[in-house]
């Protein structure tokens, strides 16, 4: 009798593991192709579209742009245009996500 609670006890366990993990999942999918701003350890910022992430938390941004940490904090600079680009995610200070990219989604439906 003990046995069969505790294996309906661990059964239930998975469950709500798997529906975790299935929510975090649905949760990046609609994140994906959205304008994220991802701050690195090193002060630079990263402004691309989201493309993919991996169990490291490495981000791969499309269409990235470089900005440069400014000594002024008036003076953001020219971004540099990068493409493709991988942050590790142990750089991976702050990630945002832009709202003008979730709003035209929003609007969209």
């Amino acid at each position: 009798m003990a046995s069969q609670r505790e294996e309906n006890s661990t059964q239930m366990q998975n469950e709500v593991v798997e529906l975790a993990y299935s929510l975090a999942r649905c949760k990046l999918e609609n994140l994906l192709n959205k304008s994220m701003r991802i701050r690195m350890t090193d002060g630079r910022t990263l402004v691309g579209l989201f493309l993919c992430t991996d169990r490291d938390c490495n981000v791969i941004l499309g269409s990235a742009q470089e900005f440069l940490k400014s000594t002024d904090s008036l003076s953001q600079g020219e971004p540099r245009v990068l493409g493709l680009a991988m942050i590790p995610g142990h750089h991976v200070v702050s990630i945002e996500v832009e709202t003008e990219s979730l709003q035209t989604t929003t609007h969209g439906l």
